[in-house]
């Protein structure tokens, strides 16, 4: 049994043929049309190309925004204005001649851990992308938690210090590179992730003392999410979750959080993601296939 998965983002719409078993083949990518109709065009074109001599019986898809699979509806707002507030789930059904399903991107990067990679023996799962800002997703018995705002797993949103700044702002790879560039008095793109850590391999205070902070934040945001939601394991992705010092230097903090507490006792089980740029897609299919 074949599925299409869709990954739908600001720049790319990256696609694949995925088998029951979650293998991965025929994977490609087109560059996000301007229009809605153009969209069709080219998410129909994928449709024939992968179907040739095949059966395929549906087709997931990552979308960003407030998504809403029971109505179809994307609410909110995201680069691509022109998936937002109406049926769109149906409307891509109804061109594509199959079943349609539809879910937040950071929710399927969850839930394709969740099926074949970092969370696959669980069945409650945080779940963390770090990247511009901070998303997430909360995984209850195989099943995201949506909420009645379609605003589960925001972990972005929590503020973590008396100057009312969020999670997405101190404890993200762009919060990290936004910060240091406003300290410096220079463009707010001079600096990306890899630039900020080469600085402090090279003794830059700023950059050590932004990269500790961010670290700290994310340990008090694991162990918040720890404490509230009682996860089996929270998993990190996004590119900083490969560097080897990311996950035992947040353990670090989280262990003087638990000293300083005292009474709690649970530490945090905290993995790396295994599937990389491939979650969404998987994850596109693993929630078409429990629809």
């Amino acid at each position: 049994m074949n599925y299409l998965a869709y990954d739908v983002g600001g720049s790319s719409v990256k696609y694949a043929l995925v088998d029951a078993s979650g293998n991965l083949q025929e994977k490609g990518s087109f560059a996000t049309p301007a229009t809605l109709e153009q969209f069709y065009q080219e998410v129909v074109q994928v449709r024939q190309q992968l179907s040739e001599g095949r059966e395929i019986s549906g087709a997931g898809f990552s979308m960003p925004g407030a998504v809403n699979n029971q109505t179809g509806i994307i609410g909110g707002s995201s680069a691509l204005d022109y998936i937002h507030e109406f049926p769109i789930r149906q409307a891509l059904s109804e061109r594509l001649g199959m079943m349609v399903t539809i879910e937040n991107d950071a929710n399927c990067a969850a839930l394709g851990e969740a099926w074949t990679g970092a969370g696959r023996v669980y069945r409650n799962l945080a779940y963390f992308v770090i990247g511009t800002g901070v998303g997430g997703a909360l995984v209850h018995d195989g099943k995201i938690i949506h909420g009645p705002h379609q605003h589960g797993g925001e972990f972005g949103y929590m503020v973590m210090n008396d100057d009312y700044d969020i999670l997405s702002e101190v404890g993200s790879t762009g919060g990290l590179c936004r910060q240091l560039a406003k300290i410096r008095n220079v463009p707010v793109d001079t600096y990306d992730g890899r630039k900020v850590f080469a600085l402090k391999e090279q003794g830059d205070v700023d950059a050590a003392r932004l990269i500790d902070q961010m670290y700290e934040y994310l340990a008090r945001a694991a162990y918040i999410i720890q404490y509230t939601f009682d996860p089996e394991a929270i998993l990190f992705g996004g590119a900083i979750s490969s560097r080897p010092d990311f996950i035992p230097t947040i353990n670090e903090h989280l262990q003087k959080i638990l000293m300083s507490v005292g009474v709690a006792h649970v530490k945090p089980k905290l993995l790396p993601c295994q599937h990389g740029n491939d979650a969404n897609l998987l994850g596109a299919v693993a929630n078409l296939r429990a629809f």
